[in-house]
């Protein structure tokens, strides 16, 4: 009854879940040993994605740099001369008018309070909302300028310490990603070779073949994406532009970054655009909504399907779930880094199904005969 009970599939599993959660609570008394690990592992974590980021995007230029038969050296000095110059026209002539008009919206933040605030209350004198009395409750919300910096300077003061650690967070990146980038486009290449070294020989070419989906998968999406972001960012300062919207420069930059964001991220970008200009210029208002439009039909019906194409495959309504999911466990950066996260565990989940339902198949014979016809008798016949 013993060996019945040992072979079942409920004993093997009940077993597997005790072992794991015997493993979990252990782990969780034990926390002076994980606590420098996890230290460890976070302070790596921000340089090496900026790293990671940057080596997808700047490797293919490497790589056609070396097809001229320029040594690897040679063709990352280049890349990171070519950085370094693009890196200054940033600074030169890009942060110096996101700054500028920046301050301006700063500047005129409050009459767009101000028609915020009468547009409310011409909404609150309708017919349709007199019995509600908005007027009464927008007088205790008090959604005056004055209120609105006095609370903005109050959550500055008591967040100091965190801006002074996010500061020395970002001194620490902007030092360590560049030297981490280098290692990255010099010995890149070699990772996988030293990996399938230490394999069993009789998964390595499984486990390469899965690291090669793994880049792959990786390159389409940061590439494509930063090509992507350029692209909205360009033609939707140039729409904001011809339509004269003020800061059309800074909503511009607003929606590229926001782009990353799939589905979700083109309305984010429009956001600020409309709510600074319907209040005042409701047709200017309208006007950004065709831009944005016309602008992501042209990115998702042309530059999309040729610079990321189908290598993701997730369904809309996931992609939406997972960025609900992923900004409740990590904000903002667990929004931009969801997606491509869970395109590499598909990518790993469905690797490993094809592998074992592979083996299984090979397993079997192909074509069941009867005994006698397998028989020594049978082939003399």
């Amino acid at each position: 009854m013993f060996e019945r009970l040992r072979q079942s599939k409920l004993f093997f599993w009940s077993a597997e879940l005790l072992v794991i959660a015997t493993l979990i609570f252990v782990s969780s008394k034990i926390n002076f040993i994980f606590t420098p690990i996890g230290t460890f592992f976070s302070t790596l974590f921000a340089p090496v994605l900026v790293a990671g980021f940057l080596y997808y995007i700047l490797n293919p230029i490497v790589n056609l740099l070396m097809k001229t038969n320029m040594k690897r050296i040679f063709a990352i000095l280049i890349v990171f001369l070519l950085l370094i110059v693009a890196l200054v026209l940033i600074l030169v002539s890009v942060i110096p008018s996101l700054v500028s008009q920046l301050s301006s919206l700063a500047s005129n933040m409050p009459d767009v309070f101000k028609n915020v605030e009468a547009w409310v209350y011409q909404m609150a004198g309708l017919p349709i909302f007199k019995d509600f009395d908005l007027t009464n409750y927008i007088d205790q919300l008090d959604i005056s300028y004055g209120k609105i910096i006095q609370q903005f300077i109050t959550g500055l003061s008591s967040s100091l310490g965190s801006i002074v650690s996010t500061v020395a967070s970002t001194t620490i990146i902007i030092v360590t990603a560049p030297f981490i980038l280098f290692y990255m486009l010099k010995d890149g290449d070699r990772m996988v070779p030293g990996i399938k070294r230490v394999l069993p020989e009789k998964r390595q070419d499984d486990i390469v073949e899965l690291l090669g989906k793994l880049n792959k998968t990786l390159s389409s999406y940061i590439s494509g994406q930063a090509i992507e972001c350029l692209f909205v960012a360009t033609f939707t300062v140039i729409g904001y532009s011809l339509i004269g919207v003020r800061y059309a420069f800074l909503f511009g930059v607003i929606a590229g970054v926001t782009n990353l964001i799939p589905y979700l991220g083109p309305y984010i970008g429009l956001a600020p655009a409309v709510f600074v200009t319907v209040f005042d210029e409701p047709v200017k208002a309208l006007l950004c909504c065709l831009v944005v439009l016309i602008v992501q039909q042209i990115d998702g019906n042309i530059i999309y399907p040729n610079v990321i194409g189908k290598s993701l495959q997730i369904h809309p309504l996931t992609i939406i779930l997972i960025l609900l999911v992923a900004g409740n466990i990590a904000g903002l950066l667990g929004i931009f880094l969801a997606v491509p996260f869970y395109a590499v565990c598909k990518t790993i989940v469905v690797y490993v199904f094809q592998m074992v339902r592979k083996n299984k198949m090979e397993e079997q014979p192909i074509l069941d005969l009867p005994d006698e016809i397998n028989s020594p008798q049978s082939k003399e016949k």
